[in-house]
């Protein structure tokens, strides 16, 4: 039986729906786009795209969605389909937030997806259309775009290291689904030992065990990360030999997994090391070691200006003392100079008052008659010359001379003929 012009049989509708599904299979059969036909309330998956399976089916078809992932249910994805089959209308999801697998190989992803009801020649609905396309990339990209601006902007304003790494490490405990834990290791300046410089997460107890961990092949991740200059995948602390010696630290800690990847300066020396840690054992997708890359080479931004800034207020300091050390010197030059300036002219004083006063004595007559005889004179012969501190001289006799000495302080004897107090305190009676 043929059907009249504009009118459909059951046997065409079929065959034009049939052609349909073909010609979407081609066209989204080999694309990075998903494509699913969902049956039924129960949405059974009747046909897909490899996408698809790969990324939602799990290569199964011919069973209901849920059943092939039951992690779908509650996340945003089955209630849209949901919505579509009952009320017969398109729906179009943005940024659809799914997270697939579970375990170890969980992972976050994004999508944009339009759900189109499938109906049969009546007109009712019997089923689901699904078209997504994957936007974890670009929304992650977003997101890192957002997190690195702000970061270079601290860099930028010279903020403190332990400020810009600190907050790195909380950004990328916030950018990733699954919790993780961020650590960032400063080199020493040769290389041989890492110490703490953030990990905001981590207990205190664990950072400060860790602070100065030796750099080497099987220390740990970050050692020998740090060793090899490369990244160093633990995905089970619990068997992984590297961890031998840290394994009941990291139990006490709750750690199960440590990814570590080495933070290079530009020339390819060490700057340090950033750790992802996990709670349970966990494989790292595409975007963790995408995020470790792009934070690695953050951090060794940071830390590269942060020497440069440390080496450049280090030789102004140097500089400073050294001009303080200049100025001092110079001072105390000036001091001794002067000092010195001083002495000659107290010393070119002194020898013209020696001069003067021995130019006055040789001008002096020699008495006669002792002059120390008093208010009733001596007219004993003026033997001794006897002088004191104060410079006052006077000749005499001997007894006179003597009684000066036993009665004035600070009182020498000089004479021409017994050549002085010495020879005088020791003649012998005439």
């Amino acid at each position: 039986m043929t059907a009249a012009p504009g009118q459909y049989s059951s046997s065409t509708a079929s065959g034009v729906a049939g052609r349909a599904e073909e010609d979407l299979r081609a066209l989204f059969g080999q694309s990075i786009a998903l494509f699913a036909s969902l049956s039924g309330p129960a949405h059974l998956v009747e046909t897909a795209n490899p996408a698809f399976l790969a990324t939602v089916g799990a290569g199964r078809t011919g069973v209901p969605l849920v059943e092939v992932r039951p992690e779908l249910a509650g996340q945003g994805f089955i209630g849209p389909l949901d919505q579509a089959y009952r009320t017969g209308e398109s729906h179009t999801g943005r940024d659809v937030r799914l997270v697939l697998d579970a375990g170890p190989h969980a992972r976050e992803a994004f999508f944009d997806f339009t759900y189109e009801p499938r109906r049969d020649a009546e007109g009712s609905v019997i089923g689901v259309q699904v078209i997504g396309v994957e936007t974890t990339q670009v929304k992650h990209a977003q997101q890192l775009m957002v997190e690195q601006i702000a970061l270079l902007e601290q860099i930028a304003r010279q903020a403190p290291l332990t400020e810009v790494l600190d907050g790195m490490a909380r950004c990328i405990e916030n950018l990733t689904p699954q919790e993780v834990l961020v650590s960032v290791l400063l080199a020493d300046p040769d290389g041989a030992h890492l110490r703490h410089g953030a990990a905001p997460s981590l207990p205190d107890f664990y950072n400060q065990a860790i602070d100065g961990i030796a750099t080497g092949e099987g220390v740990g991740s970050c050692g020998t990360a740090a060793h090899r200059r490369e990244p160093v995948i633990v995905t089970d602390i619990t068997t992984d030999p590297f961890w031998a010696d840290f394994r009941d630290l990291a139990d006490r800690a709750g750690l199960a997994a440590c990814w570590s990847t080495p933070i290079l300066a530009r020339d390819g020396s060490l700057l340090g090391t950033f750790a992802m840690y996990h709670r349970v054992p966990r494989v790292p997708q595409d975007f963790d070691l995408a995020l470790a890359r792009v934070f690695a080479g953050t951090a060794a931004l940071a830390i590269e200006r942060h020497h440069g800034e440390q080496a450049r207020r280090d030789a102004e300091a140097r500089a400073e003392a050294a001009r303080a050390e200049l100025a001092e010197a110079i001072r105390t030059e000036r001091e001794l100079r002067a000092e010195a300036e001083q002495r000659a002219t107290a010393a070119a004083e002194l020898t013209a008052q020696v001069r003067a006063a021995a130019d006055l004595q040789a001008a002096l007559p020699h008495p006669e008659h002792c002059q120390l005889g008093g208010a009733n004179g001596c007219t004993a012969p003026a033997e001794l010359k006897v002088a004191d501190s104060w410079g006052d001289a006077g000749w005499g006799c001997p007894t006179h001379v003597e009684e000066a000495i036993v009665h004035v302080r600070s009182a020498f004897i000089a004479s021409e003929e017994l050549g002085g107090l010495t020879a005088y305190i020791n003649r012998r009676p005439g």
